[in-house]
């Protein structure tokens, strides 16, 4: 009898330690993994990565992201004849125009850069850009004539362009052509990200093009590493690492983009005040910054200073910016010290 008492608790004892033991099984959170996706947009590549514990999600936010991004496009793309912003370049000049709230938020971003950099930033550029050959109308191998220069240059200037955010106004005081293309991709990035932190997501890398905009740590608490360029033609190859776990990440270069003509390396990048595409020694610029829509828009302005005007704004604004310059014996590549505590 006494065996039978000692069986029934031996076994009563088991069955709980089972069911507890169960119920621990249960409540064990599953690991943490990186999961994401990859697209195609506004001309070049994006992706969307975050910490997740499955791929569960995946299908709906690659779905609600792709419906995002066709909406910037609507609005921001000089591709999309019937987008708002094609449709603002033909509009009649000197009379007010409304646009939407998101056109609204990146041209007063613009605006504001272009008065912060006196001009090296400036959305009218566009049709200087296409007269010497890096716009829609294909490539050029002459330099373009001078007074076909001269006469764009009368119409190229962020000033001609009035806002009014009270009346959600866009005023063009001539026929300015304005490009978003240095500014609207990091807005799509920012985008993503407000996305993701739609669904709850803190932990994450998006990027559009290059841009990129990062919260977070990786499972194992690790920092997200990311690769600058060296800005170079041939095989690509890495000139820095940055670790970072906040911020947005954006980098201009001159150095894949160009023409030459007896000797002379013509870029891409116009200088908006001269009207003519730089001819100092900065190869790159790489600036991190709160939201990618500032630090797209701040890279090509220091990108345009180019390596002392650029790298002394900088200093003088505290941007975080890594500069990387062609020197005698290969580059030379100095920061601000807002920017040395992100290098590896």
């Amino acid at each position: 009898m006494v065996d039978q008492i000692r069986l029934t608790k031996w076994l009563a004892a088991s069955l709980l330690a089972v069911f507890v033991l169960g119920l621990l099984g249960c409540n064990q959170t599953p690991p943490e993994r990186v999961v994401g996706f990859q697209g195609l947009t506004m001309g070049t590549s994006f992706s969307m990565k975050w910490v997740d514990v499955d791929d569960g999600r995946v299908p709906v936010i690659r779905k609600a992201a792709a419906a995002l991004l066709s909406d910037v496009n609507q609005q921001m793309s000089t591709y999309i004849e019937e987008s708002e912003l094609s449709r603002l370049n033909r509009a009649e000049a000197g009379v007010p125009h409304h646009i939407g709230p998101e056109l609204m938020q990146v041209m007063v971003l613009a605006q504001q850069i272009s008065q912060r950099t006196g001009g090296a930033f400036d959305v009218t550029v566009g049709p200087l850009v296409n007269l010497w050959g890096f716009g829609p109308d294909g490539r050029i191998t002459h330099q373009p004539d001078q007074d076909k220069v001269n006469q764009l240059k009368a119409r190229i200037g962020y000033q001609f362009v009035h806002l009014d955010s009270a009346e959600s106004t866009l005023t063009k005081e001539h026929d300015q052509y304005i490009d978003l293309s240095a500014i609207a991709k990091g807005y799509g990035v920012d985008q993503l990200a407000e996305l993701l932190e739609s669904y709850g997501i803190q932990r994450y890398l998006v990027e559009i093009g290059g841009e990129l905009r990062i919260k977070g740590l990786k499972p194992g608490d690790d920092p997200w590493r990311l690769a600058i360029e060296a800005p170079e033609i041939g095989e690509r190859t890495v000139e820095r690492v940055i670790s970072i776990q906040r911020g947005a990440v954006a980098t201009s270069g001159d150095y894949r983009n160009y023409f030459e003509e007896d000797g002379v390396r013509y870029s891409h990048a116009i200088d908006p005040r001269t009207a003519y595409p730089i001819r100092h020694k900065l190869a790159s610029v790489t600036v991190i910054s709160e939201t990618c829509a500032e630090a797209d828009a701040l890279a090509t302005a220091l990108m345009v200073m180019g390596d002392e005007q650029g790298y002394n704004f900088a200093l003088e604004q505290g941007i975080n910016a890594l500069f990387i310059s062609k020197g005698s014996a290969g580059f030379d590549v100095r920061s601000t010290p807002g920017f040395a505590p992100y290098l590896q």
